[in-house]
């Protein structure tokens, strides 16, 4: 066994060791398989102006796959809107999709890395959530993250991030969100 395989991510052994106990004692579940974990992070970066240019859409991928660490897929229209100038199958955007190990890093470069780095940063929304446990943020300039060269950038490009979790309503989100260190605003 290598060293990358025995390797645990900070975050996820702060869930096992301190977080799933707090947030069972929070909301007095039962059984260990009640309480509320990380499913996965989606990322997105939409490219609109792929429309006059094909590259930026590939461009957006190159930069989501060096902030996720994971390749990223480019999103094509599902079919042609003319006063969008969109064709079908055109390429629009570029999305990827984080669990386990990755998903873990990611959150925890996110909230010590990333948030901090942001101009005017007052802390997320308290109201982002879905209703069923997700919680929906966007990130205004993707060169906050580090994994990004500021001098190989060719525009500024905003990020959604969402963060899917296993809890049943917001209130459950929202609490294990915080006790992750997300800066949500009560």
């Amino acid at each position: 066994m290598s060293a990358k395989e025995n390797y645990t991510p900070r975050l996820q052994a702060e869930y096992k060791e301190r977080i799933r106990k707090a947030m069972q004692d929070k909301f007095g579940y039962k059984n260990v398989m009640e309480i509320p974990k990380l499913e996965k992070i989606v990322l997105n970066i939409g490219a609109g102006e792929s429309t006059q240019d094909s590259r930026k859409a590939q461009n957006a991928a190159d930069d989501l796959s060096a902030i996720a660490g994971q390749k990223a897929v480019v999103t094509r229209a599902k079919k042609s809107i003319a006063t969008f100038k969109v064709r079908e199958d055109m390429p629009l955007g570029a999305k990827v999709t984080l669990r386990g190990k990755r998903m873990y890093d990611f959150m925890d470069r996110l909230v010590n890395i990333a948030l901090p780095r942001v101009r005017d940063f007052r802390g997320l929304k308290k109201n982002s959530c879905d209703g069923r446990g997700n919680y929906a943020m966007g990130i205004k300039e993707h060169i906050v993250f580090p994994e990004i060269n500021y001098d190989k950038v060719d525009s500024i490009r905003g990020m959604d991030v969402v963060i899917c979790t296993s809890a049943k309503n917001d209130d459950e989100a929202r609490a294990l969100l915080k006790e992750f260190k997300l800066p949500i605003k009560d």
